[in-house]
């Protein structure tokens, strides 16, 4: 690869990279994509983890990829198929019963009411608070936030942003500050009083959020995963045919298509720059590649702490990103099966196969949860883990051999750093094995059914994606890293302290997910600009 110049270098091919290229290309620039791994999508990404089977390798479910991304870039030409699962999600209880999340509202309802009838008559007034607070969300998803003690112009930006909460009732500033701000825990008791309930509801909280439902914020964490929507359905989630790595794909086709240059195998090691500006980067192969403008989709903890000399960067906003809060305390495992699971919860029913499309949840109650994060605090994992377990082979027969299925099992409450000097190269069969053997318990024979695995702990991920500290949203998600203060004060338009340099990843706003708004905004603003 000789040294090439481009209007805009983007530094790493995630999905985000790849939305932002695509929509640079289509305005006309030049664009180009350099990925450090050999395949495109950083964790959204379909592979071989055994011979023969294929599943999405971090990245295992979608909903909140934006409408509007996939309308714009046509990613339905490119083979994007979205798979709607029979059941949403279901919780296999202690004693052998189960609480199920249904794509409709109304059986939801009735399923909840097995465990409180009081709890299923506030269950409509649950889902209207929370489509108010994502409706607030939505409305700013695809807006640059304001940039606090900018110009006037900025001003004018967040007196539009507090003009649009003004207009709620005074009840719905209530509810919105509440869920900005308050524990999912808290939140959610004043709405339910089944354990079993508050749990399920709880468990969105945790997601990639290493904290108990009781820490402050969390709430927040559950909402974030309420503003999504699969085919037009607001609240549904699904998979892709072809795993993760099919919206990837979809999109580098988009961006391809429109001109962008994409290329793998091709690991950045620093951004270049010259008179304050970003001129373009340097491989790792000392390559160099020039341009007018720099793209970060890497964590904002990655780009400024390992990719840019710090005498570039105001001396605060560096201290600032060297601390920049990362961790999700996530392990991901993939295994390969000969069978699909028995549950014990699902003996006996007809609608059974439906169940096993939905996403399976071990987190049976709010004690069970928190006590998972306590765990992890003191011993380094939870001794319960909690796993939330999706087979999409039961829907998509290109990931498994004929009559062979495929499993993710996504686990919270990992720690990164681990206690007593211990390294997770020494301690990740073991950690896995405890995943393992509370599958077992709740589905007897799944041990024995196991072909293969795929173990990613959080440094697993660190290595293997760039991920600061296995963070798969590229920094907490908490209320002094979100929207004007994602990734600092004074920063949170894409631009960052070095002119010509952006923020195009997870790391800005609105933060992690599957979608493609990162990109999308970055874009506007880089094309602005140029």
């Amino acid at each position: 690869m000789a040294d090439l110049s481009y209007d805009v270098a983007i530094i790493g091919g995630g999905h985000n990279g790849l939305v932002c290229a695509a929509y640079l290309a289509k305005a006309g620039k030049s664009v180009i994509v350099l990925e450090a791994r050999s395949v495109v999508g950083g964790a959204a990404t379909t592979e071989e983890f055994h011979p023969g089977f294929r599943n999405s390798l971090a990245a295992y479910t979608v909903s909140l990829l934006n409408p509007k991304v996939i309308r714009d870039l046509k990613l339905e030409r490119f083979g994007l198929k979205i798979l709607e699962r029979k059941v949403n999600n279901f919780w296999p209880q202690e004693r052998g019963s189960l609480l199920a999340f249904h794509t409709s509202r109304e059986r939801t309802s009735g399923e909840i009411a097995k465990f409180s009838t009081r709890d299923a008559a506030e269950l409509p007034r649950y889902y209207r608070d929370i489509e108010t607070g994502a409706g607030v969300l939505r409305s700013l998803l695809l807006e640059t936030p304001p940039n606090v003690g900018g110009g006037i112009m900025e001003y004018l930006k967040a007196a539009r942003v507090g003009n649009r909460f003004r207009k709620l009732s005074l009840e719905d500033q209530q509810l919105v500050l509440d869920l900005f701000t308050k524990s999912a825990a808290e939140f959610l008791e004043g709405y339910f009083e089944a354990d079993a309930v508050r749990a399920a509801f709880s468990f969105d909280s945790i997601v990639g959020f290493y904290g108990s439902p009781y820490t402050p914020g969390s709430a927040y964490v559950l909402l974030h995963h309420a503003f999504g929507e699969v085919n037009g359905k607001k609240g549904v989630w699904g998979q892709p045919f072809g795993g993760m790595g099919a919206i990837s794909e979809a999109i580098a086709s988009a961006a391809r298509g429109y001109g962008a240059e994409i290329e793998t195998g091709c690991p950045v090691a620093r951004v270049l720059t010259a008179g304050g500006k970003a001129v373009g980067v340097e491989l790792e192969s000392k390559v160099v590649v020039t341009a007018k403008s720099v793209a970060a989709n890497v964590g904002p903890r990655l780009l400024f702490t390992k990719m840019l000399e710090a005498s570039v960067v105001p001396a605060a906003f560096y201290r600032r990103m060297k601390n920049f809060a990362c961790g999700s305390g996530v392990l991901r495992i993939n295994v390969a099966l000969d069978q699909l699971p028995d549950f014990k919860c699902l003996r006996g029913r007809k609608d059974a196969g439906d169940f096993l499309t939905a996403g399976i949840v071990i987190g049976p109650t709010m004690g069970y949860l928190d006590n998972a994060y306590r765990d992890a605090r003191r011993h380094g994992w939870s001794r319960q883990p909690i796993i939330e377990m999706l087979i999409p082979s039961t829907q998509d027969n290109s990931l498994a051999p004929n009559g062979r299925h495929v499993a993710s099992l996504f686990c919270q409450q990992f720690a990164y750093d681990l206690p007593g000097g211990k390294k997770w190269p020494e301690v990740r069969e073991e950690a896995a094995d405890l995943v393992i053997d509370t599958v077992e318990k709740y589905a007897p024979g799944f041990k024995k059914s196991i072909l293969g695995r795929q173990v990613l702990s959080p440094w697993d991920m660190e290595q293997k994606f760039g991920m600061t500290r296995g963070d798969i949203f590229h920094g907490r998600l908490s209320l002094d890293q979100m929207f004007s203060t994602r990734p600092a004060l004074g920063y949170a338009d894409y631009r960052m302290p070095v002119k010509g340099l952006y923020l195009c990843g997870a790391g800005a706003h609105p933060g992690g997910g599957v979608t493609g708004v990162p990109g999308h905004n970055a874009a506007r603003e880089i094309l602005k600009d140029l």
